[in-house]
């Protein structure tokens, strides 16, 4: 299949519209979901990853186990395993499930914050130093049938021999971010490179710099695009578009609601309120887990503006959000400015076929990976199945039937016949 489609998985059923405040961990919500997602033909789930979060090989692992077909990307940060450990582990995983079903998804760390909260002081340029690293360990790790050493800037150790590799001696690595490093290290190593939905001229810039790092590196093949983005659909575009804007409005609140829980807790720790501060934090959970940090420290900045984000991703959105709120055939970017462009964040708004149109012209520039994820995450993922999934892949197949018949070649006999229908015009003098 000349594209495939990924979502996110979720172990819990709290949402950015409807968020939980401390949502435990739901193993038949997680089920279910999996499964769906299985029976509706997505070809991937991303398993994500964040210092507070359940421990993503066990959701992996259980993924693995009640569906038939989908794949897993577990998202995995350098500095919290071990490159042996998480070879042995990842590999572990895919002789469980048969092979072929695992992908590992490697984060360098977009926010200074989150990763010192695990430990990790490195530079920005330093992380995509020691992921390079780490992808390298990976890789000689699952092909490797003879202990090794190794001597690296990061990593150092002596005769390790993997007792376990995967099914057909290795295991998918994608990377993503889009800086210089990002590319430079994924376009020389990884076999998928992540995207956040950004306008076709910009992402077309992006694949085109990924190539050329792996020209660069040697490489006679390219590492697979993933692009991501978040769909707000409905059977015609006035329905499409009044939905955006609910959606939208509850963003906003949403926002709002947690800039104002910010500056509280900012004011109570000015004061030395623990008590105070600790409820303040509970209040901000509630509204969406402090997701979108203030600017300021108890001025009345924070009131209104969010803090610039670390990550260059959030910042190009935010960017190409300043431009205008439409770009392209559907690229709707209010939900970026609403949420301060926390992570993948730009929304494809229309009709059914407006957002299969769409994601055909992402395809068209070199796509081979698109991961959808809504904002009612099950209802989502099941219309996305329905519709979305169904119409790009009638359109490609459409697309191949024409393209077949252009070129056929008809058999000799069916050349005669033509050639005798053929009326012979003579010259006249």
């Amino acid at each position: 299949m000349p594209v495939e489609f990924n979502s996110a998985a979720n172990a819990t059923r709290s949402s950015e519209l409807h968020p939980i405040s401390g949502a435990e961990l739901d193993p038949e919500y997680l089920i279910r979901y999996a499964r769906t997602l299985d029976e509706y033909g997505y070809k991937y789930t991303l398993v994500p990853y964040n210092s507070s979060g359940f421990d993503n090989f066990a959701i992996g692992a259980t993924i693995l186990n009640v569906t038939k077909q989908i794949s897993v990307i577990l998202a995995l940060r350098p500095n919290t395993t071990y490159p042996t450990v998480a070879a042995r582990k990842l590999a572990t995983l895919d002789r469980l499930s048969g092979g072929g079903r695992v992908v590992v998804h490697l984060i360098a760390g977009g926010s200074d914050a989150e990763q010192a909260r695990e430990g990790d002081f490195l530079s920005k340029a330093e992380r995509y130093a020691r992921e390079e690293e780490y992808i390298r360990i990976l890789k000689r790790a699952w092909s490797s049938s003879e202990p090794f050493d190794w001597a690296g800037k990061y990593y150092t150790f002596k005769e390790f021999r993997a007792g376990v590799r995967p099914v057909a001696g290795r295991i998918p690595i994608s990377v993503g971010g889009p800086s210089e490093e990002a590319y430079r290290v994924g376009g020389a190593l990884a076999d998928i490179f992540g995207l956040w939905g950004e306008p076709l001229k910009e992402t077309r810039e992006q694949i085109d710099k990924i190539n050329a790092a792996a020209a660069a590196a040697g490489r006679t093949d390219r590492p697979r695009i993933w692009v991501t983005f978040r769909p707000i659909v409905a059977e015609t575009e006035e329905l499409a578009w009044a939905k955006a804007h609910r959606i939208l409005a509850q963003l906003q609140q949403i926002a709002d609601a947690t800039l104002a829980a910010e500056k509280t807790l900012q004011q109570l720790r000015a004061s030395g309120d623990l008590t105070g501060a600790e409820a303040a934090v509970a209040v901000a959970g509630i509204h969406g887990g402090r997701l979108f940090p203030a600017a300021g420290s108890g001025t009345d900045e924070a009131d209104t503006k969010f803090a610039t984000p670390e990550n260059i991703g959030s910042q190009r959105l935010l960017e190409i959000a300043s431009r205008g709120e439409v770009q392209g055939r559907a690229l709707w970017y209010p939900t970026v400015t609403a949420t301060n462009a926390r992570g993948a964040s730009t929304a494809l708004v229309g009709s059914y076929q407006t957002v299969v149109d769409s994601i055909l012209d992402y395809v068209d520039i070199g796509a081979d990976l698109i991961s959808i994820r809504g904002y009612d995450n099950y209802n989502d993922a099941v219309n996305y199945g329905r519709h979305i999934l169904p119409g790009v892949y009638k359109a490609l197949e459409e697309r191949e039937a024409t393209k077949k018949t252009s070129t056929k070649v008809l058999p000799e006999s069916d050349k005669i016949s033509i050639a005798l229908a053929t009326p012979v015009v003579q010259a006249t003098a």
